[in-house]
């Protein structure tokens, strides 16, 4: 970069705009580990309440197959309808797009039946596995969530990094370099012209 007065302008002005992204970058980066802290703690708890779901569900299971046998399980399973996919959605938290994955109604989880007459031990293995879906679909949605808030919060760290330590420092060090060159030319442009002033003056007294 050539010593010059605009040069040193402009890399004061770029250092001031580095400083202002730092700054809202680590506001930035601070707001996503405290979005990620509470959906680690919100995964948390359903990550348990789904394991206890699971357990009530294959205990209902184990009830069913005694009441009312193997065969008519299976037979309920037989008519069983498809269950549609669900849906997906977008939401944006400071800039990171995070899925947000939307249900299908209770009749479409493919845990409804046409039989006209179904054992209550029957019933309960559906009400069961419905919720057991319906958590499933809530972890999927906020481990989704905590993977794109972990790949931001990596990438802001680095930016942060990369201004902290390699683009506002090597920007100061042009600022010194180009401040002290101006201070050599500057005296170098004294002695020459004070030089001059004297050939000046010993002319002028000739």
């Amino acid at each position: 970069m050539n010593p010059t007065r605009m040069n040193l302008i402009n890399t004061r002005k770029g250092i001031a705009r580095a400083r202002k992204g730092y700054g809202i970058l680590k506001k930035k980066r601070e707001v996503l580990v405290l979005e990620f802290m509470k959906l680690v703690q919100q995964s948390t708890k359903d990550r348990s309440y789904l394991n206890q779901l699971v357990e009530q569900g294959y205990r209902a299971v184990g009830m069913a197959s005694t009441y009312v046998g193997n065969f008519e399980l299976e037979g309920v399973a037989m008519h069983m309808k498809e269950a549609k996919p669900v849906g997906m959605n977008i939401k944006n938290i400071m800039g990171v797009r995070v899925p947000e994955i939307t249900r299908s109604s209770e009749g479409d989880l493919g845990l409804s039946y046409s039989l006209l007459s179904t054992n209550v031990a029957v019933d309960d293995i559906r009400n069961s596995f419905v919720s057991v879906i319906n958590t499933m679909i809530d972890v999927a949605q906020r481990e989704q969530g905590l993977r794109r808030l972990v790949m931001e919060i990596d990438k802001t760290k680095r930016r942060v990094n990369a201004l902290d330590y390699i683009v506002i420092p090597r920007m100061r060090g042009q600022v010194k370099y180009i401040s002290m060159r101006l201070d050599e030319m500057d005296r170098d442009t004294f002695s020459a012209l004070k030089h001059i002033k004297k050939k000046l003056e010993r002319k002028q007294a000739s």
